[in-house]
């Protein structure tokens, strides 16, 4: 039996090779520069320059890491590790009734490899024994939303931006 909240984790919720540690200070480079894999694509359209677009994605990230600070202040925020090296990272809420998947973000040469995939069953897993729901924002035009669909996660409320969605355990 695992005697801690890390090795409870990385035996449930993460597959093989990946391990993870809570995100502290010192990781703040690595997760804006993930941060940025997730949206470069979007402002290659911007007649920005490289300081412009760069001073822009670090403007957002320190406003999305704020926001998810004080709006799941007791939340698990980990940084996802393969082999030794920082791939990305999960941002877990929990409590009675739900299990939020706030963000999951990989490095663009670790997505589309079965890690998210692998992650979400077995937070799946972890929601069908425990009965609880999971629930997640997903952006507009995300192509993860089918990604969610696929693996049983309904639509509830537009809300603007992102689409609410939540994943029901079968009763029991």
């Amino acid at each position: 039996m695992p005697d801690s909240v890390s090795e409870t984790l990385n035996h449930q919720l993460f597959p093989g090779d990946l391990q993870y540690k809570a995100i502290s200070d010192k990781d703040m480079a690595f997760l804006s520069q993930l941060y940025a894999s997730t949206r470069w694509k979007e402002l290659e359209q911007t007649p920005w320059s490289l300081e412009q677009k760069q001073n822009f994605l670090q403007m957002q990230f320190d406003a999305q890491y704020k926001h998810y600070q004080s709006h799941y202040p007791k939340s698990d925020y980990l940084l996802i590790s393969y082999k030794n090296q920082e791939i990305g990272r999960i941002y877990l809420g929990r409590n009675e009734t739900s299990i939020c998947l706030i963000d999951i973000a990989f490095l663009p040469e670790f997505r589309n490899r079965g890690f998210g995939t692998q992650i979400l069953k077995n937070l799946i897993n972890e929601a069908q024994s425990t009965q609880k729901k999971i629930t997640i924002h997903v952006e507009n035009f995300n192509p993860a939303y089918n990604w969610y669909v696929k693996h049983g996660f309904q639509h509830i409320e537009d809300k603007g931006v992102y689409q609410y969605m939540e994943w029901y355990p079968k009763s029991r």
